[in-house]
């Protein structure tokens, strides 16, 4: 079956049309600038070279009906017509707590989506903006929800409740929540894969590193911790956004600076994490540079980054009571060597030891473990479109 993969942003929509049978992306690109002078859509069908066609976008119906010819175009087609797509599978950010698992759109869910959308207002609403287009599209076939948040339903109350006063949770669903757990969720089932073992025997620790970072305690295939929290904002330093702080800092910020809330938004997500710290980047190649060049504050940005996650490896191997693998995934996780080194080292006490050598590999799938090592280190590709499509798959045949 051909599964379609769509993505939607406020201005931006993305998609792979997936053969679930044989893992192959048949196409895959992206509409930018939708609503925005300058629109275009880039294609990419198979292996073959990416096409751009400029044509203006005025909503996400337009953009869809721009992939859809795509997709079916006698040139730069890869179907002949939209009968050869089985059903339409939606990344979705915020399920809240109505959704475990991933569901077959119908009003009910679209209803419940709508809901979540004080939880992830510049997710949810253009979510629901790109499964309102695609079903106007192509109303006769299954559409899936899949959600960010729904791999870490499985947290224990005592993982996921802040110590706040009850009646926040009660009333707001101020909790935490976590990301990235599609992705959490792929590198779980390909490490037991890898290792040869059932998932539900196995304990892991999942790194998904990039710009945005999450990390994952993960007992028999399900999450019982991770970092990021109500928001994508906590956890570990990120690119630009801060990660845990004394939220004390924000009232003290806000007074000294006489920030608004939507000025202190900005200054945690978009000007702290590493390049708040280094002034130089957000982006970790830049970082690596600019200290061995001498740029202590890019040393000391890559210092803190090290220093937390390392931290958050401690944590969850205490959580899960010992740890069977760790495995780095994403953006840093699978290309940079540099970092997978300094964030295992002198982590020997717990059984976590690499092959330098192995770990020099960029963006493969394969084991970096040390030959003595207890515990096995695994670098894993995400792949959250194939994971969405496997999921709907799972879902319209059943239905």
């Amino acid at each position: 079956m051909n599964i379609l993969v769509i993505n939607a942003g406020s201005s931006s929509l993305k998609y792979q049309l997936i053969n679930v049978d044989n893992k192959k992306v048949l196409a895959k690109g992206l509409c930018e600038r939708i609503g925005i002078e300058g629109s275009q859509l880039k294609h990419t069908p198979g292996d073959k070279e990416p096409i751009v066609i400029v044509s203006p976008m005025k909503t996400h119906n337009e953009a869809i009906k721009l992939v859809i010819d795509a997709l079916i175009d006698k040139e730069h087609g890869v179907i002949s017509d939209m009968g050869e797509i089985g059903a339409v599978g939606h990344r979705v950010v915020h399920g809240g707590e109505h959704f475990k698992q991933s569901v077959i759109i119908d009003d009910e869910v679209i209803k419940a989506i709508e809901d979540c959308k004080d939880l992830a207002p510049l997710h949810n609403p253009p979510n629901l903006i790109g499964i309102n287009a695609c079903k106007q599209a192509m109303p006769n076939i299954p559409h899936v929800a899949v959600f960010d948040t729904a791999f870490h339903q499985t947290m224990p109350k005592e993982a996921f409740m802040y110590a706040l006063p009850y009646e926040y949770y009660e009333k707001y669903k101020i909790r935490k929540y976590g990301f990235h757990g599609t992705s959490h969720k792929y590198v779980a089932e390909r490490a037991a894969q890898m290792l040869g073992k059932p998932l539900d025997e196995l304990k892991l620790i999942t790194l998904h590193l990039g710009n945005g970072s999450s990390i994952s305690a993960i007992n028999k295939g399900k999450s019982i911790d991770t970092t990021m929290g109500f928001t994508p904002l906590a956890g570990v330093p990120m690119g630009t956004r801060s990660g845990d702080i004394d939220p004390a800092i924000v009232l003290f910020l806000m007074e000294k600076e006489n920030l608004s809330i939507e000025d202190i938004n900005i200054v945690l997500n978009k000007k702290s994490g590493v390049f708040g710290v280094s002034g130089v980047s957000s982006d970790f190649r830049d970082l690596e540079a600019a200290s061995k060049d001498g740029n202590d504050r890019a040393a000391l940005a890559e210092n803190i980054f090290i220093y937390n996650v390392r931290k958050y490896i401690g944590t969850y191997s205490a959580i899960l009571g010992g740890v069977d693998a760790i495995i780095f995934t994403a953006g840093i996780g699978e290309n940079n060597a540099y970092m997978r080194k300094s964030l295992v080292n002198d982590l020997q006490f717990l059984g976590i030891k690499i092959d330098l050598e192995k770990n020099e590999i960029r963006g493969k799938e394969i084991d970096i473990s040390a030959d003595d090592a207890t515990v096995r280190t695994l670098v894993i590709p995400t792949n959250e479109e194939l994971m969405i499509a496997k999921e709907t798959l799972e879902l319209v045949s059943k239905a």
